[in-house]
């Protein structure tokens, strides 16, 4: 038989060695399973139970809906309870977080990029310390902190909030890393020696190769400063300078004393409200994020 009427069978073509497919693992399949229904179970309870009236939360099981879909009513009562307080704790939150975490996100940048790029007196030990304050947790200061508070006058204010936010050891940390591994020297040189000042390389350059970082140490503060809660515990008194954690937790021992009244339909609402933000922030800042985590990976 000629070549010419020779017929080849399909796989005969293909290569001894073909790219596999990945192996699948029954074992990590069930991992994973169980960690997103750690993470999602929890989330499901809460919107299921802020669709509930308070009758309705203490009469069925609590992965399935009550008798009523109430989740409008109670965004309409959380707004609105005692004179829209909870609108006033809102506020007080975005405040924290503007100026707290904004400014500990400035402060991180411009001193992790200073004990990055540049040599002065004193530098090791200054980077010891803060090496040495990631260690310290923040629960081991609060009270120390409510102590000089007491003694500047400073307490039941916004300044008893804002400004022990405006302290992130870990976020300076961070931000020094991610400048050794993202700025090189030679670029800093070639813009010095076109003219460009300290000021404006920073602005015009590093700020830009550091853009991940920062968003990075943005997302650590903002996080920390939303759900902080002990410090504004024993900070505050007055229930108008609240944020929304120690708020909820306010109307939730509403249902023990004398004259009990619960409202655990709008404690839930309300926290489900919380996280919403929280939430918006990460998916908006997401592809930033993911570029500074994968940055040193593609390095050459």
């Amino acid at each position: 038989m000629s070549t010419a009427h020779r017929t080849i069978h399909p796989r005969a073509r293909r290569p001894r060695h073909s790219i596999t497919r990945p192996r699948k693992s029954l074992a990590l399949t069930v991992l994973m399973g169980l960690f997103l229904a750690y993470a999602l179970v929890p989330l499901a309870w809460l919107f299921i139970n802020a669709s509930k009236t308070q009758a309705d939360l203490f009469s069925g099981f609590g992965l399935a809906f009550g008798d009523s879909f109430a989740l409008w009513d109670n965004i309409a009562r959380t707004f609105t309870y005692d004179d829209g307080i909870f609108l006033r704790w809102l506020g007080n939150t975005l405040l924290y977080v503007v100026a707290g975490a904004g400014g500990a996100t400035l402060l991180a940048t411009l001193a992790g990029y200073g004990l990055a790029k540049y040599a002065f007196p004193g530098r090791k030990a200054y980077f010891a310390v803060i090496l040495g304050a990631i260690a310290v947790p923040g629960t081991a200061l609060a009270v120390p902190t409510f102590l000089l508070f007491s003694e500047l006058e400073l307490t039941n204010t916004p300044w008893a909030i804002i400004v022990p936010s405006l302290i992130s050891p870990f976020g300076l940390y961070l931000i020094w890393v991610y400048t050794l591994e993202s700025v090189p020297k030679e670029l800093l040189e070639a813009a010095r020696i076109d003219g460009a000042g300290e000021m404006r390389i920073f602005c015009t350059i590093s700020a830009k190769l550091l853009a991940p970082g920062i968003v990075t140490v943005a997302l650590f503060a903002v996080v920390a400063t939303w759900n902080n809660y002990f410090l504004p515990l024993i900070m505050l008194s007055d229930p108008n300078w609240y944020p929304l954690t120690v708020g909820l937790n306010q109307w939730s021992e509403q249902a023990s004393g004398v004259a009990a009244e619960p409202i655990f339909n709008l404690v839930l609402t309300g926290s489900l409200i919380t996280i919403v933000p929280i939430v918006a922030v990460f998916i908006l800042l997401q592809r930033f994020w993911q570029s500074g985590l994968s940055a040193g990976s593609v390095k050459g």
